[in-house]
């Protein structure tokens, strides 16, 4: 149970955030796991989030029967949004229930992995980063994989990103967890053929802001995408750009593809990069956004992917936004 400050104010668990795995192969294990992390949660006062496929929703729902302290929410507005706000989602749940006066916050959650190995990525990246993104928030999660449905390599991850992992049983320390930083400087950075090609547009030292936003716009004025997107996809170029030239060292190159199904922008300089694998999931001071530190935060939430590399040549981020 998460303890209540003098104040009035929830505080997170004593170990950081709970985060525990269930895979199972049957609604009946479904049920048999989750229907008791629910009802400890409910019996000590906490409310309980279900942010599952709609499938899995209503069985648990019904499982748990009628409680006002349980809440199901609509997966797409948690998991199909990019990882970054997806983690926005559960601290506002947060505070929000426990300024009603509750401890804490159950998560029963089953990420929408998407359809490719690239979307797979991004959504293992999620499972690793919450263990610190979440760590002083008054929430435990228990994510639920399916594994009649799952690739092997989600299920794989869903071993390594998890502190606990949960079963008929009980709920047991997890032997394969990966802390997570060791994670995430694993993870592969997939290529990307569009790279290989002539691109849209190339600026190779980048100087004159104004005139390289005009060229940027320009080119994606080409784009059949909502104005929204495009807009959006421009900030997060502008971010990284000035990012790359504050931070970096010149030169500061910037190249443009446009494909059939995305836009991606690759920004390069000759500075060593970013070497905290946690950067951009949050912004760099908090919640003092009057000290910056916001580009990557908004480059995360603005793009389907965001990859971070570096090698002898320097530092390489590539934004890619889907079309369509």
């Amino acid at each position: 149970m998460t303890a209540l400050s003098a104040g009035g104010r929830a505080h997170p668990p004593a170990d950081g955030y709970p985060h525990d795995a269930l895979l199972f192969d049957s609604t009946a294990q479904l049920v048999d796991v989750a229907l008791p992390y629910m009802r400890e949660g409910l019996a000590a006062g906490e409310a309980v989030v279900i942010a599952t496929s709609p499938e899995t929703a209503s069985v648990l729902r019904d499982a748990v029967g009628g409680d006002s302290l349980v809440h199901v929410v609509e997966r797409g507005d948690v998991y199909r949004a990019r990882t970054p706000t997806a983690i926005t989602t559960f601290r506002r749940l947060a505070e929000q229930r426990t300024a009603e006066g509750v401890p804490g916050v159950r998560v029963v959650g089953q990420v929408n992995f998407g359809e490719t190995e690239r979307d797979w990525l991004e959504w293992q990246r999620y499972e690793s980063v919450i263990n610190e993104a979440l760590a002083d928030w008054p929430l435990r999660g228990l994510c639920v994989f399916d594994r009649r449905r799952l690739p092997e390599q989600v299920l794989e991850s869903a071993v390594q990103t998890h502190s606990y992992l949960a079963s008929a049983d009980g709920r047991a320390r997890n032997p394969d967890f990966v802390a997570p930083a060791d994670y995430l400087r694993s993870l592969p950075v997939p290529a990307e053929p569009l790279e290989s090609t002539p691109p849209q547009l190339w600026a190779r030292d980048v100087t004159d802001f104004v005139g390289l936003r005009r060229a940027v716009a320009a080119e994606l004025s080409t784009v059949r995408a909502s104005r929204d997107t495009v807009e959006d996809y421009l900030l997060a170029v502008d971010e990284m750009t000035s990012n790359a030239v504050r931070h970096g060292r010149p030169p500061v190159s910037l190249r443009l593809w446009i494909g059939e199904d995305r836009v991606v922008c690759s920004i390069d300089d000759r500075g060593p990069g970013f070497d905290d694998p946690f950067a951009g999931y949050g912004p760099a001071h908090g919640d003092d956004l009057s000290r910056g530190g916001m580009g990557l935060w908004l480059a995360r939430q603005l793009c389907d992917h965001v990859d971070i590399s570096g090698d002898d040549e320097g530092a390489h981020l590539r934004l890619t936004v889907r079309l369509g």
